[in-house]
């Protein structure tokens, strides 16, 4: 099936690609939505992070402006956009129902006429999390909730080191972060026909939430 992937930089929509792409589905594109800030939703990843992930994947990406008001519309404009393109379904790397935002996916895809594929969905988060390690991902938290999580773990790479110290906050979280605790930029992996490697970022609290504000890296060969 020729699809388009839901593309926030981090983990789980990486590693759902990956899983679409064993399945033998044609990965076409890559979808992000960001701010006019030149920032991606939710991840608030400067823009041009999320455009050296595609060049380093060879997967091409289309970025769509929004605002949490519109985001919604955008959505669905750029669905009908892959409609007219062929693309037959939508990949996406939910784990479990969010709350308020219960088959919203689902239903967006149902109007346009698209399949809603979510290869991760009612796995067990902590098997997800050691799954996307154990396949030779690497990734870096760029987000922390500060009333869910040390500011310690702001900058750390994922790994088997990083579990075990998230689960002594498992009365606070859920371990994938699925609900905001963290999230992460993903920099090498088996999608990746090139490594990211970050040189440089500043520390920002904002509104609740530490992040690390990547100002340089670099791509490399293999």
């Amino acid at each position: 099936m020729k699809v388009a992937v839901s593309w926030s930089g981090g983990k789980e929509s990486c590693l759902a690609c990956y899983k679409a792409l064993l399945q033998g589905h044609d990965v076409s594109f890559l979808l992000n939505f960001t701010s006019f800030e030149k920032r991606s939703m939710f991840h608030n990843l400067r823009d041009e992070l999320i455009e050296i992930q595609s060049q380093a994947i060879e997967i091409p990406l289309i970025q769509h402006k929004t605002t949490m008001n519109t985001y919604e519309k955008e959505f669905k404009s750029a669905l009908k956009k892959f409609k007219e393109m062929g693309i037959e379904g939508i990949v996406f790397g939910d784990i479990h129902e969010i709350p308020k935002h219960e088959g919203w996916v689902d239903k967006m895809c149902k109007e346009i006429d698209l399949i809603s594929l979510k290869p991760l969905w009612k796995n067990d988060p902590q098997e997800v999390l050691q799954d996307f390690i154990d396949s030779g991902f690497k990734a870096t938290v760029i987000k922390i909730k500060d009333d869910k999580l040390n500011e310690e773990f702001l900058g750390r790479e994922l790994n088997t080191q990083f579990i075990e110290d998230l689960q002594k906050y498992d009365d606070k979280i859920s371990i994938c972060g699925e609900f905001g605790e963290y999230h992460t930029y993903v920099t090498d992996g088996p999608l990746f026909k090139r490594n990211i490697k970050i040189l440089n970022g500043n520390k920002i609290f904002k509104y609740g939430y530490w992040h690390l504000d990547i100002t340089k890296f670099e791509i490399h060969s293999r």
